[in-house]
């Protein structure tokens, strides 16, 4: 690290992220400013029947005015054990819950200014059962589908959620699938 903190301004806190405004000293003495969304992290799964097909919900975001395709996922709570989200989001989002789940891994997804982490999880030996989405999840489909059509919406720009496309990439080299 070439800098010190000198000071961190809380701007705002919200339901889901705070808002902080960081004065930072390089080494060289130069000041500068670092804006950070500082976010509690979630879990999203991969949730792969026994037939291969890949469970993914389709959901309108406010943030970028579109419904797109992902993996189920949500929030941790505070203190919460990544895999009990995984678990509750899974359940709460498609109605699935899984026999087995195993960490695929943990990727930063906006680290240049958020502070979010997410577990991504795979799940397997699903039974079907009914959701029981919060407000916002309402409208929210659940869609099945193969590796070969999702790898295909990844190329053809049909899926762009970054967790979605790193969760299908890990759980791809995980399940071995060419």
């Amino acid at each position: 690290m070439n800098f010190k903190l000198k000071n961190s301004e809380t701007i705002f806190n919200g339901k889901i992220i705070e808002l902080k405004v960081d004065h930072i000293e390089y080494d060289s003495g130069n000041l500068g400013i670092r804006e950070v969304a500082v976010h509690p992290g979630g879990a999203a799964v991969v949730a792969v029947k026994d037939d291969g097909k890949i469970i993914l919900v389709k959901q309108f975001r406010h943030p970028i005015q579109q419904s797109i395709l992902e993996l189920p996922a949500g929030k941790l709570d505070k203190g919460e054990d990544p895999l009990v989200c995984a678990t509750r989001e899974l359940s709460e989002e498609t109605g699935y819950k899984a026999g087995k789940f195993e960490k695929l891994g943990v990727i930063s997804t906006s680290p240049g200014f958020c502070t979010e982490i997410l577990h991504l999880y795979l799940a397997v030996d699903l039974i079907a059962g009914n959701h029981h989405r919060e407000e916002g999840e309402y409208g929210m489909q659940v869609l099945e589908f193969s590796m070969d059509e999702i790898e295909q919406m990844i190329e053809n720009g049909g899926i762009i959620d970054a967790k979605t496309i790193c969760g299908i990439y890990m759980a791809k080299k995980k399940l071995k699938i060419s």
